[in-house]
């Protein structure tokens, strides 16, 4: 199906930041649009504010005043709704309330040709249940922009159960022409980004409400080794608690109360108590001009005369750890064995699920350390450690020494399965998992739409695939048998993969 041409006008209706965002996008790539807001002179203000924005870029030397003029004109403010009649693509981007949205759309199909698509810019709403009330529901597709629309590369194009697919591919055409990175996907709750991100925010609360550290140390964790652009505690802040609060606790009731997606109690708190974050001066972090920055928790120096480092077995993902330490001087030795590395009285292994104290128990290994996941090793500046509680003080020390040596800077937490990272992007791998096997999306999709919607380092199935085919399903497996929950259980298709010997893109 081709995009619409671009002489065919577009309409927005609702001027907010994301109405009047949606309709800079059509207006660049050539469309009049139409906006519209029945609040009195909003529509203006919409267009007022996409000027004042793309002014500082005619300010800067990156845009041309006479391009700015051209898109200007192009976006047209309007208050009647029979203006709607002439236009081939309706967006509206009005409250996320399903009954002011139905209306909405009654209206539409009253004034607007057979032929006009109807999108809703829904992140939450069910594109079928919106269209259950229309007389001709396969017109309706979502077409989910990215808060700020104009910069976020992502469109999540949304088939509700009747939606036409000459009409999904129609609007993601257009998407690709109006230069997004659009995504497929079924009408089911949080669609991709808002259900697969969810452990993103949920392990590292989870993280803080059982102590294993503070916020800014999980926070620089998450950005440090993880590869993350922003850490969830900052990113919350950001968004405001009492918006991913609701988004959170939309998903886990839309599951029947699935405890994969259950609300943290930590950020109930910060709702109930008006530190909403960035807008309210307070959240995780202070907002004021005095604040202070956080300390990290980092290990002091560590001192040590030991500079040889055994390699017991394959290094597996922590070959490239042990590449950048052979570079900053280590002797490497390397023999066979269970997969683990000594140095001096530490042995250390990448975490598989389980707990430093557990797993030493059950390997016979007091001096146990387990290293979390990074993205990338040989660039991660901090990297957290977990000791088994029979570990040694010298045993914690050398494991502190030998990061330092490639400098790394060492956060030690508290025991908890899984780490950090490694738990984290164990869980949206799963959520990722589930999500393709109940056919919200392609394995593709779900990867993009990540990347692309939220500045993943790694889509969640690539980078599952990049640990190896059974890495993910152990780590989650011993972390089910830990905590004794439900929330950890292993996708089917994780299990799958494990007895198939395979991954996700193999």
């Amino acid at each position: 199906m081709q995009a619409l041409v671009t002489d065919t006008p577009i309409a927005v209706i609702g001027a907010g930041a994301m109405g009047s965002g949606i309709a800079q996008v059509a207006a660049q790539s050539g469309h009049r649009v139409y906006l519209l807001d029945q609040r009195t002179g909003a529509a203006e203000a919409g267009r007022q504010n996409v000027a004042k924005q793309l002014q500082r870029r005619v300010d800067k030397g990156k845009l041309k005043q006479s391009s700015l003029d051209s898109l200007l004109e192009r976006i047209i403010p309007i208050s009647d709704f029979d203006e709607l009649a002439s236009a081939g693509l309706v967006i509206e981007a009005i409250i996320e309330d399903i009954e002011a949205k139905q209306k909405l759309f009654a209206e539409l199909e009253a004034i607007c040709t057979k032929q006009a698509i109807l999108a809703t810019n829904t992140s939450s709403l069910s594109v079928t249940a919106l269209g259950a009330s229309m007389e001709h529901p396969e017109r309706l597709v979502g077409m989910h922009f990215f808060n700020p629309a104009p910069l976020m590369a992502l469109v999540e194009v949304v088939k509700g159960l009747a939606t036409s697919e000459d009409v999904a591919q129609c609007v993601y055409a257009t998407a690709i022409q109006w230069g997004k990175k659009p995504v497929i996907a079924t009408s089911t709750p949080g669609f991709i980004v808002n259900r697969v991100a969810r452990p993103f925010y949920a392990e590292s609360l989870r993280l803080l409400y059982e102590q294993a550290t503070d916020s800014a140390t999980l926070d620089a964790l998450i950005r440090e080794a993880g590869g993350f652009r922003m850490g969830p505690f900052e990113l919350t802040d950001l968004i405001g608690h009492d918006v991913n609060y609701a988004v959170t606790t939309s998903v886990f009731n839309a599951y029947y109360q699935d405890t994969r997606f259950l609300p943290s109690l930590v950020q109930k708190d910060l709702v109930d108590a008006g530190r909403l974050g960035r807008k309210s001066g307070q959240g995780f972090y202070h907002y004021t001009e005095d604040a202070q920055k956080p300390q990290l928790a980092t290990a002091e120096t560590a001192h040590t005369e030991e500079d040889t480092l055994i390699v017991e077995g394959s290094a597996g993902p922590l070959a490239p750890l042990v590449a950048r330490l052979r570079n900053h001087g280590c002797e490497v030795v390397e023999r066979d064995g269970p997969g683990r590395l000594l140095f001096g009285a530490a042995v250390l292994a990448l975490t598989d699920g389980r707990m430093a104290t557990e797993r030493a128990a059950e390997d016979a290994c007091n001096n146990l350390i387990l290293l979390d996941l990074a993205f990338d090793y040989t660039q991660a500046n901090r990297l957290a450690i977990t000791a088994a509680e029979q570990a040694s003080p010298r045993a914690i020390n050398d494991a502190c020494a030998l990061l330092q040596k490639a400098d790394i800077a060492v956060s030690h937490i508290a025991d908890r399965p899984g780490v950090v990272i490694m738990r984290t992007v164990a869980m949206l791998a799963n959520e990722a998992a589930d999500a393709y096997l109940h056919g919200v999306a392609s394995l593709d999709d779900i990867d993009l739409a990540m990347k692309a919607g939220l500045n993943y380092p790694e889509g969640p199935l690539r980078w599952s695939d990049n640990l190896g085919f059974s890495l993910v399903h152990t780590v989650l497996t011993n972390m089910q048998q830990s905590y004794g929950e439900d929330r950890y259980r292993p996708s089917l298709l994780l299990r799958k993969n494990r007895f198939a010997e395979k991954g996700f893109y193999s």
